[in-house]
């Protein structure tokens, strides 16, 4: 169901929002640096907050059900969010990024990420207004995904340039050498971009990869493109601290694919559900809605993702408890571990 907020509140929001994104990255950087567990603890806890108080301001707007739908939708994108840090981890050490950078590369790269899956949202909003069976798909397609997450084994080991970077490569002139956070610098007499653009371009387009999961699971849980824009933006806006906060606590999340499997596969069917309570298509029950099939409500799905993330992050915890290893170290860290080969 789409809850049409005031339009003052949603432009209101993605200014807000804009701004706070460049204060972020002006502060990043002007001070480039590794932050502390306990600066990163801090910033992640400001993130969670403001994400907790800008859903009460949407139930205040808005009312109960557009506020459980931002809460339901944040969680999710924020559980599958974590994912991506595994990858992130890769890219990082893939580049051998350095780590004072590595909080400017994140942030850029997110705000890349949002620009791109602003575009994502809004192609699929207008999709799902004029073709309600899409819902199939999506829910076909959640279902194949979390089916895929437990038994894909662990795809994320490796990163693969997709062919957005290799494109880049190709058409830029992009040097060996990074040259502290200057985006240009010389080599060889000649000027060149530094291998920081690449890595931007490259968190931000892999994240895209994982949007095509988590869009379609965001849509079942609300169809208003601004609360699916801005679950995204409180959930990535919280990633990069959370990047270097979590460390060696990514290896233990034993469980993890199992949970996100879960709730991809239970949002999978809640839109398969929806699109038959809501059917036109002419081979299905005739064209005719299939009232009979039950609709889940919000506080239902709010109530199975949280249980699901809670259950799964201490199952992994216990199942875990007692392996420290040299791999507990931040992951800022472990990030630049590979030879500086620039």
């Amino acid at each position: 169901m789409v809850h049409e907020l005031p339009l003052w509140f949603e432009w209101a929001s993605l200014s807000a929002l804009a701004v706070l994104l460049l204060v972020d990255l002006f502060v990043v950087g002007r001070r480039p640096h590794v932050p502390s567990m306990r600066e990163s603890a801090l910033w992640v806890g400001f993130y969670v907050a403001l994400a907790l108080a800008f859903g009460g301001l949407v139930a205040v707007v808005g009312g109960a059900a557009p506020a459980g739908e931002f809460y339901a939708g944040w969680l999710t994108e924020y559980s599958l969010s974590v994912d991506n840090l595994f990858v992130f981890v890769i890219i990082m050490s893939r580049f051998a990024v350095p780590r004072d950078q590595q909080q400017r590369v994140l942030m850029v790269g997110i705000i890349v990420a949002l620009v791109l899956r602003g575009g994502f949202i809004l192609a699929g909003a207008a999709i799902i207004e004029q073709f309600l069976w899409v819902f199939y798909f999506f829910g076909a397609f959640l279902v194949y995904s979390a089916v895929k997450l437990v038994t894909g084994g662990d795809e994320a080991e490796e990163y693969h340039e997709n062919r957005a970077v290799r494109l880049l490569r190709r058409v830029l002139p992009i040097g060996t050498r990074y040259d502290g956070g200057r985006l240009r610098s010389e080599e060889d007499g000649r000027r060149v971009l530094t291998p920081l653009v690449v890595v931007f371009f490259a968190i931000g387009s892999t994240d895209l990869l994982f949007a095509f999961d988590s869009i379609p699971a965001i849509f079942g849980l609300t169809q208003d493109p601004f609360i699916v824009f801005t679950t995204n933006v409180f959930a990535l806006m919280g990633l990069r601290q959370l990047y270097f906060l979590l460390g060696g606590l990514l290896e233990r999340l034993v469980y993890l694919p199992i949970g996100l499997a879960v709730i991809l596969g239970f949002i999978g069917v809640k839109l398969i559900l929806e699109a038959l309570h809501d059917n036109t298509v002419p081979f299905i029950n005739g064209g005719e809605a299939v009232e009979a099939v039950p609709t889940v409500p919000i506080w239902l799905s709010l109530a199975v993702i949280i249980g699901t993330l809670a259950v799964t992050t201490v199952a992994s915890l216990l199942r875990t408890r007692g392996s420290r290893t040299g791999e507990d170290a931040p992951a800022g860290e472990r990030a630049s571990t590979p030879d500086e080969r620039g």
